[in-house]
């Protein structure tokens, strides 16, 4: 008979764990062994149960002698890391099938264990189902590793290669999120090169998933050749579902295009004085942009100062409901102060972490091939642009738009303006403004653009979010933000004349000569009958000359109003 050409032993610390003895015999064995134990691997493997005598015989009689090395026998002892793949298989059925025969008996009755020696692959099978019965979605095979704990299926973390790292950025209007994203550029500016991807400024329209993969696509023909990998920041617009923005970047329709960006971390930005339209009732899509398994840092961009404050303490509880496992940020108007949560925001695989995965697949069926449907809010937020060229007057703009929080309305808030944003000129300057403006926190901001060419007749525009809007109120609103247009003078008589006007006639001709008979005393007229007037006797001519010529001079202004025929703020 052939010999064993190698011997293999396989024992836990535990006492209650089965010993597995390998024999990888020659193939010379092969004639000698029952045609069911042939295997390709040439491999026997012997079970010795925990508290035999077959476990004590063997430790203290057969290893002693085969570790002689005179035996001509190789041996190992090994634990379960240096095992190969088929080695553990045969290992864990055989502990399964002691398990399923270890008394009492009543303990094991109902047990799954029973079945597992005559199906062995039983128990990956219930982690699936476990995972996969929530819905008919699949599951893709890379993730299989990740999603059940599974040493044959856990592969090592691949690396991101040359591929471009995305970190999405998302908040609700008004929660400083491009403060936070300029802040993050101008941070790590000297650590590589950063570009801002942002929706079309001068377009109102709602997320599109379109135009995100298009850019990618330029994106990635722009940034071919020499240079180091750059980083893209992604701006999701306001109110918008960041699963709608991580779908589009995950399932680009150009296969090549989809494996060269990966996404490295999602952060929330959240202004809990921008948070609520009335109460503790919160704007449309403010938890699902911290949702679970999507976001892993969630920064506090207002009230860091006032943390025991009702409200911020409502938000805080809500959106840690919304997501428990996220990392709470204290960053006022979008400065972070520490390394570690810089670090947080620009992870380069918190979104691929296990978990992260695992509450993708449970809260979003459907994710991994792009087809979740996010749906409207509870309640739908229109947006209205309006362009114009005119300039507006800078004192009447921020009169009116704070004048906007005292007009909210309470349920169903048609009407309401919950959001001022866009590009503008006032009258005291020709430089472009970007102005923004929060109704429920009360923020304004006014920043001056990086001077460009300078061309007046670029066309300015507002974007104003809310709950029924209007074109043609919103434009009324606007037009009283610009200087008033000039309306025609009517013309005056003796009873439109204001005593001003009068007392102004009179000095300018109390000393003109006097008809016979009055003389003028320096205070009064006299008539030669001795009575006195406090007005020259021919008061009511001058008041005839005066109305003559200031009538003269209304006609004049009216034909000239009526030639230049001033424009209206949105006339092209």
């Amino acid at each position: 008979m052939g010999t064993a050409s190698q011997l293999v032993v396989f024992h836990y610390v535990d006492s209650s764990a089965v010993a597995s003895l390998l024999v990888e015999y020659e193939s010379s064995v092969l004639p000698h062994l029952p045609f069911p134990l042939h295997s390709a691997d040439h491999c026997l493997v012997f079970a010795l149960q925990p508290r035999s005598k077959s476990h004590r015989a063997f430790y203290s009689k057969v290893l002693s002698v085969w570790q002689n090395s005179k035996s001509g026998l190789t041996l190992q002892m090994v634990d379960q890391k240096h095992l190969t793949c088929n080695q553990k298989n045969m290992h864990t059925k055989l502990q399964k099938l002691h398990d399923s025969q270890e008394p009492p008996v009543a303990k094991r009755r109902g047990s799954l264990k029973t079945s597992y020696c005559q199906l062995p692959d039983q128990d990956m099978f219930l982690q699936h189902f476990a995972l996969s019965s929530i819905g008919q979605e699949p599951i893709l095979y890379d993730h299989l590793g990740v999603l059940f704990p599974s040493a044959e299926l856990r592969d090592p973390v691949s690396s991101q290669g040359d591929k471009v790292v995305i970190t999405i950025i998302t908040g609700l209007p008004g929660s400083h999120k491009k403060r936070l994203c300029n802040f993050l550029v101008q941070l790590n500016k000297e650590q590589g090169r950063w570009v801002v991807y942002q929706p079309d400024p001068d377009s109102c329209n709602s997320f599109s998933a379109s135009h995100l993969q298009q850019y990618l696509s330029s994106f990635l023909e722009s940034q071919r050749g020499p240079g180091g990998k750059p980083r893209l920041l992604v701006l999701s617009p306001g109110y918008t579902d960041v699963l709608d923005v991580v779908q589009a970047v995950l399932f680009h329709p150009d296969p090549v295009v989809q494996a060269c960006f990966t996404i490295g971390a999602v952060t929330a930005c959240v202004d809990p004085l921008a948070s609520c339209m009335e109460h503790r009732f919160a704007f449309p899509k403010l938890l699902e942009q911290c949702s679970q398994g999507i976001v892993s840092t969630v920064v506090f961009t207002g009230l860091t100062a006032e943390q025991k404050r009702p409200l911020m303490q409502h938000v805080h509880q809500l959106v840690r409901s919304a997501n428990p496992t996220a990392a709470f940020i204290l960053a006022e108007k979008g400065a972070v102060t520490r390394n570690e949560d810089v670090n947080s925001i620009l992870s380069d695989s918190s979104f691929n972490e296990p978990q992260m995965l695992r509450a993708r697949y449970v809260l979003y069926p459907g994710w991994c091939k792009g087809r979740f449907f996010s749906g409207s809010g509870s309640l739908v937020l229109t947006q209205q642009r309006l362009a114009f060229k005119r300039p507006l007057e800078r004192p009447l703009f921020v009169t009116r738009c704070k004048a906007l929080k005292s007009s909210l309305r309470p349920s169903p808030f048609r009407g309401n303006v919950y959001n001022v944003w866009g590009k503008v000129r006032f009258s005291d300057s020709d430089q472009l403004m970007e102005v923004s403006y929060n109704t429920v926190s009360g923020s304004l901001s006014i920043v001056p653009l990086t001077p460009g060419p300078k061309d007046p007749t670029t066309a300015c525009f507002l974007i104003f979010d809310g709950v029924g809007l209007t074109e043609d109120g919103l434009k009324d609103w606007l037009r009283l933000c610009a200087k008033q247009k000039q309306t025609k003078k009517p013309k005056k008589t003796k009873s439109t004349l204001s005593p001003q006007e009068i007392k102004s006639i009179h000095m300018t001709r109390h000393l003109d000569p006097l008809p016979p008979g009055f003389f003028y005393n320096g205070y009064q007229y006299v008539d030669i009958f001795g009575e006195k007037m406090n007005f020259h006797p021919y008061m009511e001519e001058f008041i005839k000359e005066y109305l003559a010529k200031a009538n003269r001079e209304v006609e004049q202004f009216n034909s000239k109003l009526e030639l230049q025929g001033q424009p209206d703020l949105f006339d092209p």
